[in-house]
C-alpha cells in the first residue's frame, strides 16, 4: 500500500501558513480546522517546514505570553521529512519513527500534494491488518 491510497481516502487539502504569520494565527488555524500541524510555505508554495502543536507548546514554555506574537518562522521546524505519493505506508511509518515526527508533507515532483499524520498511517495499517485477518479466517473456514 502506498501513501497515495491514504491521500485518496482522506483528501489532499493541506492548510499552509506564511512564515511571517503570528504563532497565535497558527494556533487559531490548528484549533479551527481541528488539525495538528500546518505546512509553512512561501507564496510560491515552496515548503519551508512545519509548525505543530508541539512547537507552539515549546515556544509558550520558553518565551511565555510573547510567543503568541512571534512569527511562525522563529519557532517552526525547518528541513522536514517528506514522502512521495508512491512511497509505501511502511516506509512512511519507518521515517516517522526514525525522525520522531507526527506529520509529513507529501510532495509530488517537488510540489505539495498532501500531508499524512501518524494517525493516518496507523489507521491505514490497522485496516490492512484487519483485511488480512479476514482473508485468513475465510481461507481457514473454507479448508475445514
Amino acid at each position: 500500500m502506498t501513501i497515495e491510497s491514504i491521500l485518496r481516502r482522506k483528501g489532499t487539502d493541506v492548510t499552509t501558513i506564511a512564515p511571517e504569520a503570528s504563532v497565535k494565527t497558527a494556533a487559531d488555524w490548528l484549533r479551527a480546522k481541528n488539525i495538528g500541524a500546518l505546512v509553512v510555505a512561501t507564496r510560491e508554495d515552496a515548503v519551508l517546514g512545519l509548525i505543530s502543536e508541539r512547537e507552539i507548546v515549546h515556544a509558550v514554555s520558553r518565551y511565555g505570553e510573547i510567543a503568541a506574537s512571534m512569527p511562525v518562522k522563529e519557532i517552526m521546524q525547518y528541513g522536514v521529512t517528506t514522502v512521495s505519493p508512491e512511497e509505501s505506508v511502511n516506509r512512511a511509518m519507518n521515517l516517522m519513527t526514525h525522525h520522531r515526527v507526527r506529520h509529513m508533507p507529501v510532495l509530488r515532483a517537488g510540489k505539495l500534494a498532501g500531508i499524512v499524520s501518524i494517525g493516518d498511517v496507523v489507521k491505514h495499517r490497522l485496516e490492512d491488518m484487519e483485511l488480512e485477518t479476514n482473508v485468513l479466517r475465510d481461507v481457514y473456514s473454507a479448508a475445514r
